[in-house]
């Protein structure tokens, strides 16, 4: 399962996109009920946490509620136009997939609405009104271009079409919510293999021609690493892990553990 996320050879960040189906990636899967539960409740618990949607948003919510009806993606028992707030949670309650929508305003893209249950360390309640700039966090010392990378692929995004590509982290915990404030176990040299998940985000891009924005969804898949002990699979993650730069490596929490993870997996 891991040889699709990684690269032939030494590590290499890639934002390659490919063509995808809308209906596919925020369609229901076999765990739907479990997913859409367990949504449910972080934002019945902790809504402040997992949801943030300004009111300058309406018309993105209201344009990606009808396009997820369109594609048959959401329940047809609403009716457009309600509230921002409203809009916002019946997204966030309805798909598997956690979802940002940003507007396009001033020559930058602005993070304006998001539902995110499942975040990877990062907190949407402190993202939520930045420019794509700030909220993407480029990694300090690799790569300054791939900021403008993402921005120059965002802004020539075309109606109709669903984008696709994956990014993948390591964790020490197989908790889909690793808010910042849940505190999971973090990733050191005395990790053990069948304590780390191989976690995946899924991401899609599509534009949002009516509103002058963007929505951005990410669909998690976590894959536990024991029995991956000197596999084809396991040796080329070592190898990934090994020829990884040390910002992008700290970056993904996996500097403290690199030596520990690498040994582990080679067997």
């Amino acid at each position: 399962m891991l040889a699709q996320y990684l690269p032939e050879g030494p590590y290499r960040f890639s934002m390659a996109f490919g063509r995808g189906e809308f209906s596919g990636f925020y369609g229901p899967t076999p765990e739907n009920a479990r997913i859409l539960g367990e949504r449910r409740r972080w934002l019945k618990d902790e809504p402040k946490k997992y949801l943030a949607v300004l009111p300058e948003a309406n018309g993105l919510v209201q344009e990606t509620i009808e396009l997820g009806i369109e594609h048959g993606t959401l329940p047809q028992g609403i009716s457009t136009p309600i509230s921002h707030h409203e809009g916002a949670r019946f997204l966030g309650e309805n798909w598997e997939p956690d979802y940002l929508l940003l507007r396009r305003a001033d020559d930058q893209l602005r993070l304006m609405c998001g539902c995110v249950c499942f975040p990877s360390s990062w907190a949407l309640e402190e993202k939520i009104g930045l420019p794509i700039s700030e909220i993407h966090n480029v990694v300090t010392g690799l790569n300054q271009n791939i900021g403008r990378q993402i921005q120059t692929f965002l802004e020539r995004l075309k109606p109709g079409a669903c984008w696709l590509r994956s990014n993948w982290g390591l964790s020490r915990s197989s908790e889909w919510n690793q808010h910042p404030s849940r505190k999971v176990p973090r990733l050191d040299a005395t990790v053990r293999l069948d304590e780390v998940y191989f976690r995946v985000e899924e991401q899609s891009l599509v534009a949002l021609p009516k509103s002058n924005g963007v929505l951005f969804g990410i669909r998690l898949k976590i894959i536990p690493l024991t029995g991956y002990a000197g596999k084809e699979e396991g040796i080329r993650l070592a190898e990934a892990i090994e020829t990884m730069p040390e910002p992008m490596a700290m970056y993904k929490g996996i500097s403290n553990a690199r030596s520990q993870l690498i040994d582990l997996l080679k067997g």
